[in-house]
Protein backbone atom coordinates (compact mmCIF):
# COMPACT_ATOMS: atom_id res chain seq x y z
CA UNK A 1 0.00 0.00 0.00
CA UNK A 2 1.50 3.80 -0.78
CA UNK A 3 0.88 7.06 0.88
CA UNK A 4 1.81 8.85 -2.34
CA UNK A 5 -0.81 6.80 -4.56
CA UNK A 6 -4.40 6.47 -4.87
CA UNK A 7 -6.66 7.21 -1.75
CA UNK A 8 -9.11 5.77 -0.78
CA UNK A 9 -11.58 7.27 1.78
CA UNK A 10 -13.47 5.43 3.98
CA UNK A 11 -17.48 6.33 3.97
CA UNK A 12 -18.26 9.03 6.00
CA UNK A 13 -20.54 9.09 9.24
CA UNK A 14 -21.74 6.20 8.16
CA UNK A 15 -25.06 5.77 10.41
CA UNK A 16 -25.10 4.08 13.86
CA UNK A 17 -26.38 0.79 15.67
CA UNK A 18 -28.88 1.27 17.97
CA UNK A 19 -27.25 0.64 21.89
CA UNK A 20 -30.28 -0.26 23.34
CA UNK A 21 -29.62 -3.97 23.39
CA UNK A 22 -30.12 -4.62 20.10
CA UNK A 23 -27.61 -3.22 17.81
CA UNK A 24 -28.45 -2.50 14.37
CA UNK A 25 -26.29 -3.25 11.32
CA UNK A 26 -24.91 -0.13 9.67
CA UNK A 27 -24.66 -0.51 5.90
CA UNK A 28 -21.24 1.34 5.64
CA UNK A 29 -21.15 1.52 1.58
CA UNK A 30 -22.61 1.63 -1.55
CA UNK A 31 -21.63 -0.37 -3.92
CA UNK A 32 -18.90 1.41 -6.35
CA UNK A 33 -19.74 0.37 -9.98
CA UNK A 34 -18.54 1.56 -13.09
CA UNK A 35 -21.32 3.25 -15.02
CA UNK A 36 -20.55 4.52 -17.70
CA UNK A 37 -23.60 6.34 -18.82
CA UNK A 38 -24.25 6.93 -22.30
CA UNK A 39 -23.12 10.58 -23.75
CA UNK A 40 -26.53 10.96 -25.31
CA UNK A 41 -26.08 13.37 -28.48
CA UNK A 42 -22.67 14.30 -27.21
CA UNK A 43 -19.51 15.92 -29.28
CA UNK A 44 -17.74 16.81 -26.45
CA UNK A 45 -17.77 17.47 -23.09
CA UNK A 46 -20.32 20.08 -22.66
CA UNK A 47 -22.89 18.60 -25.61
CA UNK A 48 -23.45 15.88 -22.74
CA UNK A 49 -25.53 18.78 -20.75
CA UNK A 50 -28.26 17.46 -23.59
CA UNK A 51 -28.63 13.95 -22.67
CA UNK A 52 -31.43 12.11 -21.46
CA UNK A 53 -33.47 15.06 -21.11
CA UNK A 54 -34.29 15.91 -24.60
CA UNK A 55 -33.44 19.01 -27.18
CA UNK A 56 -33.06 21.88 -25.35
CA UNK A 57 -32.91 20.45 -21.74
CA UNK A 58 -30.59 21.19 -18.67
CA UNK A 59 -29.25 17.82 -17.74
CA UNK A 60 -27.21 17.30 -14.22
CA UNK A 61 -24.39 14.22 -14.95
CA UNK A 62 -23.24 13.92 -11.68
CA UNK A 63 -20.75 10.64 -10.75
CA UNK A 64 -21.13 10.73 -6.65
CA UNK A 65 -18.22 8.53 -4.38
CA UNK A 66 -21.47 8.40 -2.14
CA UNK A 67 -24.36 6.87 -3.86
CA UNK A 68 -26.80 6.22 -1.19
CA UNK A 69 -26.60 3.10 0.18
CA UNK A 70 -30.54 3.79 1.16
CA UNK A 71 -33.09 6.45 0.14
CA UNK A 72 -34.84 6.30 2.98
CA UNK A 73 -33.69 9.48 4.76
CA UNK A 74 -34.10 7.99 8.18
CA UNK A 75 -32.22 4.68 7.02
CA UNK A 76 -29.19 6.79 5.53
CA UNK A 77 -29.05 9.25 8.95
CA UNK A 78 -26.90 12.41 8.41
CA UNK A 79 -23.52 10.93 6.55
CA UNK A 80 -21.93 12.45 3.81
CA UNK A 81 -25.13 11.15 1.67
CA UNK A 82 -27.65 13.41 2.61
CA UNK A 83 -26.37 15.99 -0.41
CA UNK A 84 -27.79 13.07 -2.52
CA UNK A 85 -30.76 12.78 -0.98
CA UNK A 86 -31.24 16.42 -0.89
CA UNK A 87 -32.43 15.89 -4.71
CA UNK A 88 -35.80 14.38 -3.07
CA UNK A 89 -36.42 15.66 -0.19
CA UNK A 90 -36.26 18.86 1.74
CA UNK A 91 -36.65 20.17 5.00
CA UNK A 92 -37.40 22.20 7.68
CA UNK A 93 -34.44 24.66 7.15
CA UNK A 94 -31.37 24.76 4.95
CA UNK A 95 -27.98 26.12 5.94
CA UNK A 96 -26.88 29.61 3.80
CA UNK A 97 -23.11 30.47 2.99
CA UNK A 98 -22.82 31.33 6.60
CA UNK A 99 -23.96 28.16 7.88
CA UNK A 100 -26.83 29.46 9.37
CA UNK A 101 -29.93 28.03 9.22
CA UNK A 102 -32.41 29.90 7.25
CA UNK A 103 -35.69 29.24 5.79
CA UNK A 104 -36.56 26.05 3.66
CA UNK A 105 -40.17 24.35 3.89
CA UNK A 106 -40.40 26.44 7.25
CA UNK A 107 -40.73 30.18 6.30
CA UNK A 108 -40.09 30.85 9.90
CA UNK A 109 -40.04 29.75 12.98
CA UNK A 110 -40.03 31.21 16.80
CA UNK A 111 -39.10 29.92 20.27
CA UNK A 112 -41.34 30.41 23.50
CA UNK A 113 -40.12 32.43 26.18
CA UNK A 114 -38.16 29.52 28.52
CA UNK A 115 -36.74 28.35 25.04
CA UNK A 116 -38.22 24.26 25.58
CA UNK A 117 -40.72 24.81 22.04
CA UNK A 118 -40.35 25.88 19.24
CA UNK A 119 -42.58 26.63 16.48
CA UNK A 120 -42.09 25.93 12.83
CA UNK A 121 -44.69 27.94 10.33
CA UNK A 122 -44.62 25.71 6.97
CA UNK A 123 -45.25 27.52 3.62
CA UNK A 124 -48.69 26.99 2.55
CA UNK A 125 -49.89 24.93 -0.26
CA UNK A 126 -46.70 22.30 -0.16
CA UNK A 127 -47.24 18.83 -1.34
CA UNK A 128 -45.13 15.85 -1.69
CA UNK A 129 -44.01 14.06 -4.70
CA UNK A 130 -47.19 11.53 -4.66
CA UNK A 131 -49.73 14.60 -4.26
CA UNK A 132 -49.72 14.57 -0.41
CA UNK A 133 -49.89 17.84 1.25
CA UNK A 134 -46.89 18.32 3.39
CA UNK A 135 -48.20 20.29 6.50
CA UNK A 136 -47.61 19.99 10.58
CA UNK A 137 -49.23 16.29 10.31
CA UNK A 138 -45.78 15.22 7.75
CA UNK A 139 -43.36 16.47 9.93
CA UNK A 140 -45.00 15.30 13.16
CA UNK A 141 -44.75 11.73 11.04
CA UNK A 142 -41.51 12.19 10.59
CA UNK A 143 -39.94 13.16 13.63
CA UNK A 144 -41.73 10.46 15.52
CA UNK A 145 -40.66 7.55 12.65
CA UNK A 146 -37.02 9.37 12.79
CA UNK A 147 -37.07 8.61 16.71
CA UNK A 148 -38.66 5.13 16.78
CA UNK A 149 -38.41 3.35 13.25
CA UNK A 150 -36.15 0.40 14.35
CA UNK A 151 -33.21 0.54 11.93
CA UNK A 152 -33.36 4.45 11.94
CA UNK A 153 -30.00 6.06 12.47
CA UNK A 154 -31.27 9.73 13.43
CA UNK A 155 -32.54 8.29 16.67
CA UNK A 156 -30.04 9.72 18.51
CA UNK A 157 -29.74 13.15 17.26
CA UNK A 158 -33.45 14.19 18.18
CA UNK A 159 -32.76 13.06 22.34
CA UNK A 160 -33.72 16.94 22.56
CA UNK A 161 -37.50 16.29 21.40
CA UNK A 162 -40.49 15.10 23.37
CA UNK A 163 -42.91 15.47 21.06
CA UNK A 164 -44.32 17.17 18.02
CA UNK A 165 -47.86 18.87 17.52
CA UNK A 166 -49.59 19.49 14.51
CA UNK A 167 -51.71 21.81 13.79
CA UNK A 168 -52.59 23.28 10.40
CA UNK A 169 -49.68 24.55 8.89
CA UNK A 170 -47.49 24.84 12.30
CA UNK A 171 -45.70 22.26 13.97
CA UNK A 172 -44.59 22.73 17.82
CA UNK A 173 -42.00 20.89 19.02
CA UNK A 174 -41.86 19.89 22.67
CA UNK A 175 -38.26 19.79 23.64
CA UNK A 176 -37.04 17.79 26.63
CA UNK A 177 -35.12 20.64 27.55
CA UNK A 178 -33.87 24.02 26.60
CA UNK A 179 -32.12 23.43 23.28
CA UNK A 180 -31.62 26.74 20.54
CA UNK A 181 -29.85 24.25 18.24
CA UNK A 182 -33.01 22.70 17.23
CA UNK A 183 -33.27 24.96 13.48
CA UNK A 184 -29.39 24.26 12.71
CA UNK A 185 -30.47 20.46 14.07
CA UNK A 186 -33.36 19.83 11.53
CA UNK A 187 -32.27 20.81 8.34
CA UNK A 188 -31.05 18.47 5.04
CA UNK A 189 -28.32 16.11 7.65
CA UNK A 190 -31.28 15.07 10.38
CA UNK A 191 -34.81 15.38 8.92
CA UNK A 192 -35.01 15.33 5.40
CA UNK A 193 -39.04 14.68 5.08
CA UNK A 194 -40.83 12.13 3.71
CA UNK A 195 -44.26 11.51 2.68
CA UNK A 196 -45.99 9.99 5.07
CA UNK A 197 -47.93 7.76 3.03
CA UNK A 198 -45.12 6.55 1.14
CA UNK A 199 -43.02 6.14 4.38
CA UNK A 200 -46.27 3.80 5.87
CA UNK A 201 -44.00 1.33 4.27
CA UNK A 202 -40.16 2.34 5.11
CA UNK A 203 -38.87 -0.70 2.64
CA UNK A 204 -40.96 0.22 -0.32
CA UNK A 205 -39.85 3.94 0.30
CA UNK A 206 -35.99 2.81 0.04
CA UNK A 207 -36.50 1.48 -3.49
CA UNK A 208 -39.16 4.89 -4.22
CA UNK A 209 -38.47 7.65 -2.83
CA UNK A 210 -40.97 10.61 -2.19
CA UNK A 211 -39.91 13.66 -0.74
CA UNK A 212 -40.84 17.78 -1.40
CA UNK A 213 -37.21 18.48 -2.67
CA UNK A 214 -36.58 20.04 -5.98
CA UNK A 215 -36.51 16.77 -8.03
CA UNK A 216 -38.35 13.45 -8.67
CA UNK A 217 -36.97 10.54 -9.35
CA UNK A 218 -38.46 8.03 -12.19
CA UNK A 219 -35.95 5.36 -12.37
CA UNK A 220 -33.75 4.03 -9.63
CA UNK A 221 -31.03 1.18 -9.96
CA UNK A 222 -29.91 0.60 -6.30
CA UNK A 223 -26.61 1.08 -5.42
CA UNK A 224 -25.86 2.18 -9.24
CA UNK A 225 -27.74 4.86 -10.36
CA UNK A 226 -30.81 6.98 -10.67
CA UNK A 227 -32.72 9.44 -12.78
CA UNK A 228 -34.70 12.32 -11.87
CA UNK A 229 -36.91 14.55 -13.32
CA UNK A 230 -37.41 18.83 -12.08
CA UNK A 231 -40.30 18.64 -9.44
CA UNK A 232 -43.01 21.61 -10.63
CA UNK A 233 -44.09 21.62 -7.24
CA UNK A 234 -41.05 22.50 -5.41
CA UNK A 235 -41.83 25.30 -2.94
CA UNK A 236 -38.80 27.35 -4.71
CA UNK A 237 -39.31 25.67 -8.14
CA UNK A 238 -38.71 28.38 -10.02
CA UNK A 239 -35.29 29.06 -9.11
CA UNK A 240 -34.82 25.28 -10.42
CA UNK A 241 -33.36 25.90 -13.37
CA UNK A 242 -32.10 22.40 -14.12
CA UNK A 243 -34.74 19.87 -15.54
CA UNK A 244 -33.03 16.31 -15.24
CA UNK A 245 -30.66 14.53 -12.90
CA UNK A 246 -28.71 11.31 -14.02
CA UNK A 247 -26.93 10.32 -10.83
CA UNK A 248 -24.70 7.07 -10.83
CA UNK A 249 -22.16 5.54 -8.64
CA UNK A 250 -18.80 6.63 -9.33
CA UNK A 251 -16.68 4.13 -10.89
CA UNK A 252 -12.97 3.67 -10.34
CA UNK A 253 -11.27 6.85 -9.23
CA UNK A 254 -8.81 6.81 -12.14
CA UNK A 255 -11.35 6.90 -14.55
CA UNK A 256 -13.22 9.90 -13.16
CA UNK A 257 -11.75 12.87 -14.89
CA UNK A 258 -11.44 10.96 -18.14
CA UNK A 259 -15.54 10.73 -18.25
CA UNK A 260 -15.67 14.45 -17.06
CA UNK A 261 -13.77 15.40 -19.99
CA UNK A 262 -15.33 13.04 -22.41
CA UNK A 263 -18.66 14.36 -21.24
CA UNK A 264 -19.68 10.97 -19.50
CA UNK A 265 -20.34 12.59 -16.96
CA UNK A 266 -20.26 16.83 -15.70
CA UNK A 267 -20.07 16.95 -12.14
CA UNK A 268 -18.42 14.55 -9.81
CA UNK A 269 -16.49 15.07 -6.00
CA UNK A 270 -12.83 14.13 -6.43
CA UNK A 271 -10.06 13.57 -4.13
CA UNK A 272 -7.56 15.98 -3.82
CA UNK A 273 -5.04 13.98 -5.83
CA UNK A 274 -7.34 14.26 -8.52
CA UNK A 275 -7.89 18.20 -8.81
CA UNK A 276 -4.92 18.93 -10.72
CA UNK A 277 -5.58 16.68 -13.25
CA UNK A 278 -9.17 17.78 -13.59
CA UNK A 279 -7.77 21.47 -13.92
CA UNK A 280 -5.20 20.35 -17.14
CA UNK A 281 -8.21 19.02 -18.34
CA UNK A 282 -10.23 22.09 -18.60
CA UNK A 283 -12.65 21.13 -15.80
CA UNK A 284 -13.85 24.07 -13.35
CA UNK A 285 -12.54 22.40 -9.75
CA UNK A 286 -14.80 24.17 -6.61
CA UNK A 287 -13.81 24.03 -3.22
CA UNK A 288 -16.47 23.64 -1.24
CA UNK A 289 -16.11 24.60 2.57
CA UNK A 290 -17.33 21.97 4.88
CA UNK A 291 -16.54 20.49 8.37
CA UNK A 292 -14.45 17.70 7.66
CA UNK A 293 -12.39 16.08 9.63
CA UNK A 294 -9.88 13.07 10.12
CA UNK A 295 -9.26 11.40 13.51
CA UNK A 296 -7.60 8.21 15.13
CA UNK A 297 -10.22 6.61 17.32
CA UNK A 298 -9.50 4.95 20.35
CA UNK A 299 -11.22 2.33 22.69
CA UNK A 300 -10.39 3.49 26.54
CA UNK A 301 -12.08 0.70 27.89
CA UNK A 302 -9.76 -1.94 26.27
CA UNK A 303 -6.09 -2.48 26.94
CA UNK A 304 -3.89 -0.37 26.56
CA UNK A 305 -5.70 2.85 25.89
CA UNK A 306 -7.24 2.24 29.64
CA UNK A 307 -4.16 3.26 31.07
CA UNK A 308 -4.31 7.39 30.07
CA UNK A 309 -0.22 7.54 29.40
CA UNK A 310 -0.57 5.67 26.82
CA UNK A 311 -3.74 7.38 25.15
CA UNK A 312 -1.40 10.81 25.96
CA UNK A 313 1.73 8.28 24.27
CA UNK A 314 -0.72 7.80 21.00
CA UNK A 315 -1.17 12.05 20.80
CA UNK A 316 2.17 12.81 21.27
CA UNK A 317 3.41 10.35 18.21
CA UNK A 318 1.15 11.83 15.63
CA UNK A 319 2.79 14.57 13.33
CA UNK A 320 -0.25 15.75 11.43
CA UNK A 321 1.45 17.71 9.26
CA UNK A 322 2.53 14.17 7.52
CA UNK A 323 -1.39 13.76 7.20
CA UNK A 324 -1.56 17.17 5.64
CA UNK A 325 1.90 16.54 2.94
CA UNK A 326 0.91 13.07 1.59
CA UNK A 327 -3.28 13.29 1.39
CA UNK A 328 -4.23 16.77 0.83
CA UNK A 329 -2.18 17.74 -2.52
CA UNK A 330 -2.00 21.20 -0.25
CA UNK A 331 -5.76 21.28 -0.47
CA UNK A 332 -5.55 20.02 3.64
CA UNK A 333 -4.51 21.84 7.41
CA UNK A 334 -3.55 19.72 10.31
CA UNK A 335 -6.72 20.04 13.22
CA UNK A 336 -6.43 18.79 16.59
CA UNK A 337 -10.72 18.80 16.60
CA UNK A 338 -13.43 18.30 14.84
CA UNK A 339 -14.16 21.63 12.96
CA UNK A 340 -11.78 24.00 10.77
CA UNK A 341 -9.31 26.83 12.15
CA UNK A 342 -11.89 29.98 11.48
CA UNK A 343 -15.52 28.14 12.14
CA UNK A 344 -17.20 29.37 14.92
CA UNK A 345 -17.00 26.45 17.32
CA UNK A 346 -12.45 25.87 16.61
CA UNK A 347 -10.84 26.87 20.16
CA UNK A 348 -7.81 28.49 19.68
CA UNK A 349 -7.18 27.92 23.48
CA UNK A 350 -6.67 24.21 22.87
CA UNK A 351 -4.55 24.82 19.39
CA UNK A 352 -1.21 23.57 20.51
CA UNK A 353 -2.80 20.57 22.84
CA UNK A 354 -0.91 17.45 23.00
CA UNK A 355 2.33 19.06 20.15
CA UNK A 356 4.01 16.13 18.14
CA UNK A 357 7.10 14.87 20.48
CA UNK A 358 7.71 11.50 19.95
CA UNK A 359 10.49 11.97 23.03
CA UNK A 360 7.84 12.35 25.33
CA UNK A 361 6.00 9.37 23.89
CA UNK A 362 8.19 7.26 24.73
CA UNK A 363 8.60 8.19 28.08
CA UNK A 364 5.16 8.28 28.92
CA UNK A 365 4.99 4.66 27.46
CA UNK A 366 8.56 3.63 29.47
CA UNK A 367 6.43 4.69 32.54
CA UNK A 368 3.66 3.51 31.71
CA UNK A 369 6.13 0.16 32.15
CA UNK A 370 6.23 -0.59 28.39
CA UNK A 371 9.49 -1.52 26.76
CA UNK A 372 9.87 -0.63 23.15
CA UNK A 373 7.86 -3.48 21.10
CA UNK A 374 5.18 -4.77 23.84
CA UNK A 375 2.09 -2.68 22.74
CA UNK A 376 1.01 -4.56 19.52
CA UNK A 377 -2.09 -2.93 17.69
CA UNK A 378 -4.51 -4.06 15.16
CA UNK A 379 -5.69 -1.14 13.73
CA UNK A 380 -9.19 -1.98 12.00
CA UNK A 381 -10.27 0.21 8.95
CA UNK A 382 -13.28 -0.83 5.96
CA UNK A 383 -10.93 -0.36 3.34
CA UNK A 384 -7.16 -0.07 2.47
CA UNK A 385 -6.36 4.10 3.69
CA UNK A 386 -2.76 5.26 3.40
CA UNK A 387 -3.74 7.21 6.88
CA UNK A 388 -3.70 3.81 8.41
CA UNK A 389 0.35 3.63 6.87
CA UNK A 390 1.16 6.86 7.96
CA UNK A 391 -0.16 5.99 11.55
CA UNK A 392 1.44 2.43 11.41
CA UNK A 393 4.87 4.24 10.74
CA UNK A 394 4.51 7.18 13.25
CA UNK A 395 3.52 4.65 15.77
CA UNK A 396 6.77 2.57 15.16
CA UNK A 397 9.08 5.48 15.49
CA UNK A 398 7.79 5.22 19.60
CA UNK A 399 7.57 1.54 20.24
CA UNK A 400 4.31 0.48 19.03
CA UNK A 401 4.19 -2.21 16.64
CA UNK A 402 0.38 -1.79 14.59
CA UNK A 403 -1.25 -4.43 12.07
CA UNK A 404 -3.70 -2.92 9.64
CA UNK A 405 -6.74 -5.14 9.01
CA UNK A 406 -9.10 -4.37 6.41
CA UNK A 407 -12.71 -5.42 7.24
CA UNK A 408 -15.26 -4.52 5.08
CA UNK A 409 -18.04 -4.52 7.78
CA UNK A 410 -16.07 -2.37 9.81
CA UNK A 411 -18.87 -0.70 11.01
CA UNK A 412 -20.84 -3.09 12.82
CA UNK A 413 -17.97 -3.66 15.09
CA UNK A 414 -17.20 0.05 15.17
CA UNK A 415 -20.46 1.27 15.88
CA UNK A 416 -21.16 -1.31 18.62
CA UNK A 417 -17.59 -0.10 20.27
CA UNK A 418 -16.59 -3.46 19.81
CA UNK A 419 -13.09 -2.14 18.50
CA UNK A 420 -10.08 -0.87 20.17
CA UNK A 421 -8.26 1.18 17.58
CA UNK A 422 -9.41 2.63 14.51
CA UNK A 423 -9.72 5.27 12.23
CA UNK A 424 -12.70 7.67 11.28
CA UNK A 425 -13.62 11.03 8.90
CA UNK A 426 -16.27 13.21 9.62
CA UNK A 427 -18.27 15.83 7.45
CA UNK A 428 -19.70 17.58 10.38
CA UNK A 429 -22.96 18.41 11.29
CA UNK A 430 -25.20 21.90 10.80
CA UNK A 431 -25.38 21.89 14.48
CA UNK A 432 -21.99 22.32 16.31
CA UNK A 433 -23.50 21.04 19.39
CA UNK A 434 -24.50 17.87 16.88
CA UNK A 435 -20.95 17.54 16.06
CA UNK A 436 -19.64 17.66 19.87
CA UNK A 437 -22.32 15.23 21.23
CA UNK A 438 -21.46 12.83 18.32
CA UNK A 439 -17.56 13.06 19.07
CA UNK A 440 -17.99 13.41 23.06
CA UNK A 441 -21.35 12.09 24.33
CA UNK A 442 -22.03 9.13 26.20
CA UNK A 443 -23.68 7.92 23.27
CA UNK A 444 -21.82 9.76 20.39
CA UNK A 445 -22.14 6.79 17.54
CA UNK A 446 -18.08 8.84 16.80
CA UNK A 447 -17.23 7.85 20.61
CA UNK A 448 -15.94 4.66 20.38
CA UNK A 449 -15.37 4.75 24.45
CA UNK A 450 -18.98 4.81 24.83
CA UNK A 451 -20.23 5.58 27.23
CA UNK A 452 -17.58 7.42 28.20
CA UNK A 453 -17.43 11.39 28.08
CA UNK A 454 -15.24 13.88 29.54
CA UNK A 455 -15.96 14.80 33.24
CA UNK A 456 -17.23 18.57 32.32
CA UNK A 457 -18.44 18.07 29.20
CA UNK A 458 -22.27 17.66 29.68
CA UNK A 459 -22.58 20.21 31.96
CA UNK A 460 -20.65 22.29 28.83
CA UNK A 461 -23.00 21.34 26.21
CA UNK A 462 -25.57 21.82 28.12
CA UNK A 463 -24.86 25.95 28.33
CA UNK A 464 -24.55 25.69 24.20
CA UNK A 465 -28.09 24.52 23.87
CA UNK A 466 -29.13 27.48 26.79
CA UNK A 467 -27.83 30.13 24.43
CA UNK A 468 -29.50 31.48 21.56
CA UNK A 469 -27.62 31.12 18.68
CA UNK A 470 -27.65 35.01 18.52
CA UNK A 471 -26.49 35.86 22.20
CA UNK A 472 -23.08 37.66 21.96
CA UNK A 473 -22.04 34.78 24.18
CA UNK A 474 -22.49 32.01 22.30
CA UNK A 475 -19.03 31.57 20.18
CA UNK A 476 -17.34 32.06 23.92
CA UNK A 477 -19.91 29.14 24.88
CA UNK A 478 -19.79 26.70 22.14
CA UNK A 479 -15.72 27.12 22.49
CA UNK A 480 -15.81 26.67 26.14
CA UNK A 481 -18.33 23.28 25.21
CA UNK A 482 -15.13 22.17 22.52
CA UNK A 483 -12.31 22.49 25.21
CA UNK A 484 -14.26 20.07 27.43
CA UNK A 485 -14.80 17.60 24.29
CA UNK A 486 -11.27 17.71 23.33
CA UNK A 487 -10.34 16.09 26.78
CA UNK A 488 -11.42 13.26 25.70
CA UNK A 489 -9.05 10.33 25.53
CA UNK A 490 -10.95 8.82 22.51
CA UNK A 491 -10.31 10.68 19.76
CA UNK A 492 -6.66 12.04 18.01
CA UNK A 493 -7.93 14.48 15.85
CA UNK A 494 -5.05 14.42 12.37
CA UNK A 495 -6.22 17.01 9.35
CA UNK A 496 -9.32 18.85 7.53
CA UNK A 497 -9.56 19.05 4.19
CA UNK A 498 -12.46 20.51 1.90
CA UNK A 499 -14.58 18.64 -0.35
CA UNK A 500 -13.57 18.92 -4.17
CA UNK A 501 -16.28 18.89 -6.72
CA UNK A 502 -14.76 18.67 -10.42
CA UNK A 503 -17.55 20.19 -13.14
CA UNK A 504 -17.79 21.40 -16.52
CA UNK A 505 -17.57 24.78 -17.86
CA UNK A 506 -20.84 24.47 -18.54
CA UNK A 507 -22.22 24.33 -14.87
CA UNK A 508 -22.46 27.44 -13.48
CA UNK A 509 -20.97 28.55 -9.96
CA UNK A 510 -22.55 27.00 -6.86
CA UNK A 511 -22.82 28.35 -4.04
CA UNK A 512 -20.64 28.21 -1.26
CA UNK A 513 -23.00 26.63 1.73
CA UNK A 514 -20.70 24.83 3.90
CA UNK A 515 -21.00 20.79 3.00
CA UNK A 516 -23.84 21.05 1.26
CA UNK A 517 -25.01 21.46 -2.53
CA UNK A 518 -27.47 23.73 -3.09
CA UNK A 519 -29.06 23.80 -6.74
CA UNK A 520 -30.60 27.08 -5.99
CA UNK A 521 -29.78 28.81 -9.02
CA UNK A 522 -27.53 26.75 -10.88
CA UNK A 523 -27.62 26.89 -14.89
CA UNK A 524 -26.13 24.41 -16.92
CA UNK A 525 -25.69 25.80 -20.31
CA UNK A 526 -26.02 24.31 -24.00
CA UNK A 527 -23.26 23.87 -26.59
Amino acid sequence: MSARLTIRRPRLDAPPVRRSGRPRLAVLSAALVAVLTPALSACGGDAATAAGGGTGSATLKWTSSYFPSHWDPVVSGSGAQFRELALVYASLTRTDENGKAVPDLARSWDYNDKGDQVTFHLRPGLKFGDGEPLDATAVKAAVERAKQQKNSALFGDLTSIASVDANGLDAVVHLTQVDYQIPQLLGQRVLQIASPKAAASPEKLDQNPVGAGPFTITQLVPGTKAVLKKNPAYWDAKNIHIDNVELTSAPDSSTVVAGLQTGVYNFADIKPSQADAAKKAGLDVFVQPGFNASNISLNINKAPFDDERVVDAVRHAINRQEFVDKLTFGYGSVTNQPFPKGYVAYDPESEKAFPYDPAKAEKLLAEAGHKPGDIKLTLVVPTEDPQAEIVQSQLAKVGITVTIKIDKNWSVPFFAKDLTFSLYGTTGRDSAAQTLTAHFGPNGPLNLSSPYQPADFEAAIAKVRQTPLDSPDYSKVLQSATRAGLASKALVFTYSSPNLIAKSKSISGLPANPAHIDWTGVTISGN
